[in-house]
């Protein structure tokens, strides 16, 4: 008798249904706690997308799983995942980054935009390449806009044009936006020289609040009038700049910039990481994406440089070639890395704001593209 009770319990447990494709998923699980917990790479979006894959590979919890009938209950993290499906979560993310950018240094520096162009460039490279190795043109935009490095974006687009690679395209994403320190720094140096990037740029003007005020409204107009597809992404963001900047209502943009954008990266996060069960995650497909977004991100990279040396050369000498690196949409990530980099070729070289203006068109070039992907293949 109490052997089998014994041998019930084993086969009602997960143990049982452990298989080696649960156990690479699960040491996958551990090495993006590790990146996240010890080396603080992307912490608040690693360390969810990390612990929702161990969820996802423990067999027999059910929590992605609908509905079997219409009396049943379906899992947990399946109705919290219906947020990223429908494009809720993504368009969340961006009110809550708009309420806490500030786009003066792109205001007073326009021609910031062309760098934030640039750096659009790897999305077209990938793209390319994605059809050339036999993706559908779906599934070569979704992996494509991984060079934007925008996580949000990366996952609104690809829930609407390839959600079946959503895990490997998010976290391929997240991945190389936690790394830019890493991958941006060897490729920044191999195309500038020390004489370049030790180029000190002069102050941007003052822009005043109204400037401010007007920016999110007349962005928010040309681009949904443009490209209706992407206004959930644009509307939201320049929503919560006009929280901050209008100066009126400073408990909405703190909910936002605060609460409410935690509250969503939980939920984001841990349903994205949930869906990289092993059976869909573990193909080779998954590796092409992997080595297709790292393609995508530096090519974005190279693109934002080349501009920027462009411009160094028709500026005479004004503008640091290192600032259009900071064209992708990793805020604020990819200005201080383009900031540190000027340092160590000058001390005295302080890039951070005048990386930020590229930064910033940076976000509002990757929700672009998104949009024109989904013009033409949504």
């Amino acid at each position: 008798m109490f052997i089998e009770v014994l041998g019930k319990i084993w086969e009602a447990s997960g143990f049982s249904s452990l298989t080696w494709q649960h156990f690479v998923m699960i040491a996958v699980a551990f090495a993006l706690m590790f990146f996240a917990i010890a080396k603080k790479f992307e912490p608040l979006l690693l360390l969810p997308i990390a612990f929702g894959i161990l969820l996802a590979n423990l067999p027999l919890t059910g929590l992605m799983s609908g509905p079997s009938s219409a009396g049943e209950v379906g899992g947990l993290l399946y109705y919290l995942y219906l947020g990223v499906k429908l494009g809720i979560y993504p368009s969340l993310i961006f009110l809550g980054i708009g309420a806490m950018t500030d786009f003066g240094p792109l205001i007073a520096r326009p021609s910031s935009f062309i760098l934030g162009a640039g750096a659009q460039f790897g999305i077209s490279t990938a793209f390319v390449i994605a059809i050339a190795l036999g993706f559908n043109p779906g599934e070569a935009s979704s992996i494509g806009i991984i060079g934007g490095a925008d996580g949000p974006t990366a996952i609104f687009l690809t829930s609407k044009l390839a959600p079946e690679l959503l895990p490997a395209i998010a976290i391929a994403a997240y991945s190389y936006m936690a790394l830019i320190p890493m991958i941006q720094p060897p490729i920044m140096r191999a195309l500038t020289t020390k004489k370049e990037r030790a180029i000190k740029m002069t102050q941007t003007r003052d822009v005043s609040q109204t400037e401010k005020i007007c920016f999110p409204i007349v962005v928010t107009v040309l681009c949904v009038l443009l490209l209706p597809s992407v206004a959930p992404l644009i509307g939201m963001l320049m929503l919560g700049n006009l929280f901050r900047e209008s100066g009126v209502v400073e408990r909405l943009s703190s909910t936002a910039q605060n609460a409410l954008i935690n509250i969503v990266t939980i939920f984001l996060g841990v349903t994205v990481g949930a869906t990289a069960v092993a059976e869909n995650f573990l193909r080779p497909e998954t590796l092409k994406i992997i080595g297709l977004g790292l393609l995508a991100f530096m090519f974005s990279t190279i693109g934002g440089l080349l501009l920027g040396k462009l411009m160094c050369l028709i500026t005479k000498g004004k503008i640091n070639p290192l600032i259009g690196s900071a064209g992708v949409s990793a805020v604020p990530m990819a200005a201080r890395v383009s900031n540190k980099e000027g340092l160590r070729a000058n001390p005295s070289n302080f890039l951070l704001m005048h990386a930020m203006g590229p930064n910033v068109a940076g976000v509002i070039g990757s929700a672009v593209s998104a949009g024109i992907l989904l013009a033409l293949f949504g």
